[in-house]
């Protein structure tokens, strides 16, 4: 057995070992191969980073992506050294606000704000440089004005919608967002729960904190547990993609989509680096200072290559992802599988709409700016379908769009369907509701946008989700910001693509 000094004395980038669930890894020549980066494993070298490491990684991940000669066996558990605990925004002893006080999405955030830890707030709150992204997709909605028709009879309506050729109970789905495990203790367990209760479908992301076999796993059970009744309509699982620096982890990734049985394949495409996100990066210097007085720049999170010119800043995911690329991963899903359809996610222009639609042949385009948390200023998703229907109307014909981007009342959501969006996704809501309320919060957040989206169609004078059409809204607000004219490459002016 391993004492704990001697593991210490592996603390720098030449020899680093770190201690997961009272066993000792040698990581040195992993770090710069860590898609989270090598200071997140750095911080941590010669120390015990289990509570760290499971707030981000399901069950078996470092067993795996170290070979057994990296597995340096048991630590004795009294000389272990302890980290500093992650400090709780939650005043001693005193809840988070209670759930039935929470009427809005927007109570269930002010919730999470108080009952967080900071790193985790820190980490799903921020966004990217000044926040202009982020800040567009919450104020365009509000440049969005509803029409109502009244006098109809609204007595029966129905908010069933076929999403990524799934039924759901509602118009939108729970969007990808990574570490759920940082903001509850059982993580995406609590929204797969809350999803198949309420019959609608869940995204996981590719680096989801429990493992997909897991998640899987747990949807079928809680959906057996159900029993629903004939008609209900059951939650599923949509598998979000990250391609990976190594093209065979990528196709792995897909043939474990394929194998659980995920319902589609979302491709996200916004993320070629990973954008500077300053209050997650402040929250990390501090804590590094706090810690040890060591000064560590998160700036440099660079992904190391034997030829040092291929090494990328912020390069966690593939740079050289490129159409060509997507058609080779559209084919592998579709010969593979007959569960559902291959998704772009991230689209935020019309050129790059018509390219997915007209040469890619994606027929599910997922409009996203990634929460604001990838290109600062970057357009809100209802914007640039706006753009599209501006510049390339034809496309609503020829595949499906879905949308997300600060959306937090029913009212965005039929705004979005009305203006020929299929449905829409959400994600920070729901990491904010798991980590203030556990499973609970999922629901609550799935009843408050239920009851809204119910309230806001009656009021529009609408009783099916087809029934909604442009003549609902008024965008001319928000026209006013959208491009005039579009240029070619070469810089010519045209009206239309």
């Amino acid at each position: 057995m391993l004492d704990g000094a001697e593991v210490a004395k592996h603390n720098s980038r030449d020899s680093c070992w770190v201690i997961v669930h009272g066993k000792a890894y040698d990581v040195t020549k992993y770090i710069d191969r860590h898609p989270g980066g090598a200071e997140a494993i750095l911080r941590y070298a010669g120390k015990d980073a289990t509570e760290e490491y499971d707030k981000i990684h399901a069950e078996g991940t470092i067993e795996g992506a170290l070979t057994e000669d990296k597995h340096l066996g048991d630590v004795d558990p009294t000389t272990i050294i302890k980290p500093t605990k992650s400090q709780s925004n939650r005043a001693e002893g005193k809840d988070p606000i209670p759930i039935s006080m929470c009427l809005s999405v927007n109570d269930i955030e002010l919730a999470a704000s108080k009952s967080l830890p900071r790193d985790a707030w820190a980490y799903f709150h921020s966004a990217s440089d000044n926040l202009g992204a982020e800040r567009n997709n919450r104020v365009d909605w509000t440049k969005i004005i509803l029409r109502p028709r009244v006098l109809r009879n609204v007595q029966r309506v129905d908010m069933t919608q076929t999403i990524m050729g799934q039924r759901s109970a509602l118009p939108f789905f729970v969007a990808p967002a990574a570490r759920a495990k940082m903001a509850h203790p059982e993580g995406e367990y609590c929204i797969v729960r809350g999803v198949a209760r309420a019959g609608i479908p869940y995204c996981t992301s590719t680096v989801s904190s429990i493992s997909h076999v897991d998640l899987a796993k747990v949807l079928g059970e809680e959906t057996q547990t159900l029993k629903l009744d004939k008609g209900a309509v059951d939650g599923c699982l949509f598998f979000q993609l990250y391609a990976a620096i190594d093209p065979a982890e990528t196709d792995a990734r897909i043939q474990t989509a394929i194998d659980l049985g995920f319902k589609a394949l979302v491709l996200t495409v916004d993320s070629a680096v990973v954008s500077k996100r300053e209050e997650a990066e402040r929250h990390l210097a501090e804590r590094e200072w706090t810690d040890s007085r060591k000064i560590i720049d998160t700036a440099k999170w660079i992904r190391q290559f034997d030829d040092p010119t291929l090494s990328v800043l912020r390069g966690h995911h593939s740079c050289t992802l490129d159409w060509t690329e997507v058609k080779r991963l559209k084919e592998l899903w579709a010969r593979n599988t007959v569960n559902g359809p291959f998704a772009i996610k991230g689209i935020q222009t019309v050129e790059d709409a018509v390219m997915a639609v007209e040469e890619a042949g994606v027929s599910v385009i997922y409009l996203s700016n990634h929460g604001g948390r990838q290109c600062d200023d970057a357009p809100s998703a209802i914007r640039t379908l706006l753009e599209i229907r501006k510049f390339a109307p034809h496309l609503l014909d020829k595949a499906e769009f879905y949308l997300d981007g600060g959306i937090r009342r029913g009212a965005d959501i039929v705004k979005a369907i009305a203006l020929g969006a299929k449905g829409v996704a959400m994600g920070r809501p729901f990491m904010y509701a798991l980590g203030a309320y556990g499973t609970e919060g999922v629901e609550r957040v799935i009843k408050i946008l239920r009851e809204e989206i119910e309230t806001t169609m009656r009021l529009t004078g609408v009783t099916r989700l087809d029934q909604l059409n442009p003549s609902y809204v008024d965008t001319t607000i928000l026209e006013r910001d959208l491009p005039q004219q579009l240029y070619t490459e070469n810089g010519i002016l045209k009206a239309k693509l």
